[in-house]
């Protein structure tokens, strides 16, 4: 999914592109109204700042609907009442406050974008259903369900969030600052022990469906199982700290 990205203040943006990008999005930045409305590449979906360096970012956010119906998600420290409905009446989709987490911001977008591409009775093609991992394993994104062997598995919200992100790369290694900062908080500053516990917990209730392998001093990997034989404790003696 394409992103377009307008906020001029850059330890956000650079907060916001990392985040989006680990989750699969591409994402344009620019910095100004002006570069915003002379933006010819193809978005699906704006994330627009209000307070921007050239032009008052409602404006913006009206010219924008003008020209089409993409989604608009305004993103402001603006948190005057007045200004959340403005945006609404004049096109915006969604309105969210700073300081936000990462997880927030992608949990609104794939929300605007359901409610513009509402799902078709009758469709159901497999982009359309959840995603399968090895012959027991299925992910239903938009519905935030977990089956194994077709049995739904209770997942606690952040075992959820974590499994999410993990098979969103199956086989890749990530640290545990990008695992942090995307299932939890971008400004996390709390002991990452956290994450162990919820690692253990997946590894325990996805048994032979996934390994989680734990790389000292760096992070997690998540492998799919095959053939449904696999050792759910794989690595928990590895990352000890």
């Amino acid at each position: 999914m394409r992103v377009l990205l307008v906020e001029d203040d850059e330890p956000v943006a650079e907060s916001l592109r990392r985040g989006l990008k680990r989750y699969g999005f591409e994402v344009e930045w620019v910095t100004t109204g002006r570069a915003a409305l002379d933006h010819t590449s193809p978005y699906d979906v704006v994330l627009l700042d209000l307070g921007l360096p050239d032009t008052d970012g409602l404006d913006v956010c009206k010219a924008l609907r003008e020209r089409g119906d993409v989604p608009i998600i305004v993103i402001s420290a603006r948190s005057d009442e007045t200004d959340r409905v403005v945006g609404l009446e004049i096109g915006a989709d969604d309105y969210v406050s700073k300081p936000f987490g990462v997880r927030e911001v992608i949990a609104r977008i794939r929300a605007v974008m359901r409610r513009a591409q509402p799902r078709t009775p009758g469709a159901g093609g497999p982009e359309n259903g959840p995603d399968r991992y090895g012959p027991r394993l299925t992910v239903d994104r938009k519905a935030a369900r977990v089956r194994l062997d077709g049995e739904e598995v209770a997942l606690a919200p952040k075992e959820y969030d974590l499994l999410a992100f993990l098979t969103e790369e199956p086989g890749a290694l990530m640290s545990r600052e990008q695992i942090m900062e995307a299932v939890w908080d971008a400004n996390w500053f709390g002991p990452t022990k956290t994450l162990d516990v919820h690692v253990a917990a997946l590894r325990r209730k996805l048994a032979g469906a996934i390994t989680i392998e734990a790389v000292r001093g760096v992070g997690f990997r998540l492998e799919i199982v095959e053939d449904g034989g696999g050792d759910p404790s794989t690595g928990t003696d590895s990352d000890a700290s």
